[in-house]
């Protein structure tokens, strides 16, 4: 059920009621109305929770929140003045609209995103103008996507093109591009349809040098494959991922840009998750692999098994490659399994990494029986054990390894007393009892491991009288 909503103006004046008709102190005030409205299932996120201030003059009015000041500071500016003169107001807007998405909803309800929009129109010549006024548009559409429009979108794929030497302004358009397409289907394939991904892919080949540059536009070119707008019941998102691979070169240019940070943890995490999610078709892993990829990610996960984030993101990228049944072998052979239950040994406490390592297993075992040896004799199953042992109440963890543990022994029941003498049995039992999600993994587990298990026949095939 969804839940109240209520304006700025009523949550304002009922902090006001407390302090004028109950005699609170401001913080007393202000922590009593948030009490309230939650109690009564009232959500707040949209709110700026602060206490109105009074007016400096003696009509005691109350000043407008600090984001609204700002807003028409630079309103108010850009109808009297040029616009390399208001850098200050538009700073003030952009650092008050990064406190919080509640200083971006109050604005953005006061009619910010037309002024911000004219400051982006009319700063296209200068350097300094429009990357001050592309910060503002980053800032104000964090979390909301609606408010770009035609204008907006033109405005955005102008400067990229204009701008393709200069990495600060191409970095502060890249951001607001991304901003605009998460959780917004539209945005993301009026933006393709536009020509963003050669834009994207050539920042990544153009500026390979530049860490920051590289992912920003990596992580720009991962949010086009999202599928994560609830509004739309069939995205794009294979199409697009399809488009970067064979009509822009994205893995090549990919791997390349990886080659070129291989001391830079952040860049190269962000590099692996944007390959994970471009490895959509058989072809594409393999293409992958053959352009030294998994040797790449083998590498790293040899190398930089102390970085949890890092790891975790290999991890992802090895289990989206291992997709294709040639690449898993490659990976076994490479030695990838012992570099896998290494990472996951390493990181128990870490349930991210915890629940990639498993799932990697799990697409290693999955039809491969002598994968299967391979992942036993290296502590692969103890590892998933002690995962489920460790992080009983993530849920993401406990499926993974019920699968992991399914898959290497639904062909090999030899394994079944190996893994079963490590308490695999009430581990998966309690994921049972404690994730409703674990249903259907846990009990093919226990079924494959000749456990007790109640499995229930939910339609027999056979044709019965209906009662009236």
């Amino acid at each position: 059920m969804s839940k109240r909503r209520i304006t700025q103006e009523t949550f304002d004046a009922v902090v006001r009621e407390n302090m004028e008709e109950f005699e609170m102190d401001p913080d007393e005030a202000l922590r009593e109305a948030v009490e309230q409205f939650e109690s009564q299932g009232v959500d707040l996120r949209c709110i700026v929770k602060v206490v109105p201030t009074a007016s400096s003059d003696d009509n005691q009015e109350e000043q407008p929140h600090e984001v609204l000041q700002a807003l028409e500071s630079l309103r108010v500016g850009m109808d009297t003045g040029a616009l390399p003169d208001l850098k200050a107001e538009i700073t003030c807007f952009t650092e008050q609209c990064s406190l919080g998405f509640a200083q971006r909803y109050l604005a953005a309800q006061k009619g910010a995103y037309p002024v911000i929009l004219s400051c982006c129109k009319r700063s296209t010549e200068e350097q300094d103008s429009v990357l001050a006024a592309l910060s503002a548009l980053a800032a104000l559409t964090d979390g909301q996507p609606d408010l770009l429009d035609v204008e907006g979108r033109r405005f955005l794929l102008d400067v990229l093109q204009k701008y393709q030497v200069e990495p600060s302004v191409t970095r502060g358009a890249i951001r607001a591009v991304r901003h605009c397409c998460i959780k917004h289907e539209q945005n993301r394939q009026d933006l393709v349809k536009g020509g963003v991904l050669p834009l994207l892919t050539g920042v990544i080949a153009r500026h390979s040098g530049c860490a920051e540059l590289v992912k920003e536009a990596s992580l720009a070119l991962r949010v086009m494959t999202f599928d994560d707008d609830v509004r739309v019941s069939f995205g794009q998102a294979h199409e697009h991922a399809k488009s970067i691979v064979l009509e822009h070169n994205g893995l090549k240019i990919l791997i390349e840009a990886a080659k070129a940070h291989r001391s830079n943890t952040s860049v190269l995490s962000e590099l692996c998750a944007t390959l994970s999610r471009l490895a959509v078709r058989n072809e594409f892993c393999q293409d992958i692999c053959d352009l030294g990829g998994l040797k790449f990610m083998m590498t790293l996960l040899a190398d930089s098994y102390e970085s949890p984030e890092l790891v975790r993101q290999v991890l992802s990228g090895i289990r989206a490659l291992a997709g294709n049944d040639d690449v898993k072998d490659a990976v076994v052979k490479a030695g990838g399994v012992d570099l896998i239950v290494v990472a996951m040994n390493r990181h128990t406490s870490n349930p991210a990494v915890c629940e990639q390592g498993c799932a990697c297993l799990s697409v290693l075992a999955l039809r491969k029986p002598n994968n299967c040896k391979v992942i036993m004799e290296n502590g692969g199953a103890m590892a998933a054990v002690q995962a489920m042992k460790t992080h009983p109440d993530a849920v993401n963890v406990q499926k993974q390894a019920c699968m992991l543990i399914r898959n290497l022994v639904a062909r090999v029941r030899t394994y079944n007393q190996q893994i079963l003498e490590l308490g695999a049995e009430a581990l998966i039992v309690r994921a049972l009892q404690t994730h409703e999600d674990c249903g259907d993994l846990g009990k093919a587990a226990l079924r494959d491991l000749e456990c007790k298990v109640e499995l229930r026949e939910l339609w027999t095939g056979k044709h019965g009288s209906i009662a009236n």
